[in-house]
């Protein structure tokens, strides 16, 4: 197992997070090694963001941030310990190719999706429906 600390900006106190790499395997079909890892956040008051996990774990992994996308993280109730499943890529091309928007989406940090989201509001023309004429009753 790989361990890892990171330490969470908080104006009050320095907190620390503990990341183990549970298993670990290459599938060279897809280009990319499938992780499953464990958080223990006890002193974090709560389970971090994906985004802080995802930042650790490219650490842990000696790659970039970009191609490691989080599919699940998951508290077990009543404990301070979170497991989780991800992903690491070789190219930021090939995750495109294969992971679903949705977990693109949860993967990028707040300002990328604000920009995003601007690009995509265009504006849009008002369809109206045409007007409804009445017809007269038919005649059997």
């Amino acid at each position: 197992m790989k361990d890892a600390f990171i330490k969470i900006n908080n104006p009050q106190e320095e907190i620390r997070m503990e990341v183990k790499i549970a298993e670990e395997q290459q599938n060279t079909l897809l280009r990319r090694r499938e992780i499953r890892f464990e958080v223990e956040h006890s002193q974090t008051k709560g389970t971090p963001s994906r985004l802080e996990i995802r930042n650790k774990l490219a650490e842990v992994l000696k790659t970039k941030p970009e191609l490691v996308f989080v599919k699940r993280v998951e508290t077990k109730a009543g404990t301070m310990k979170a497991i989780g499943q991800a992903n690491a890529y070789e190219t930021v091309e090939q995750a495109k190719l294969l992971e679903p928007p949705y977990i693109i989406a949860r993967n990028t940090p707040q300002e990328k999706k604000e920009k995003t989201e601007e690009k995509a509001e265009a504006p849009k023309k008002k369809i109206e429906a045409p007007e409804k004429t009445e017809q007269p009753p038919k005649k059997e």
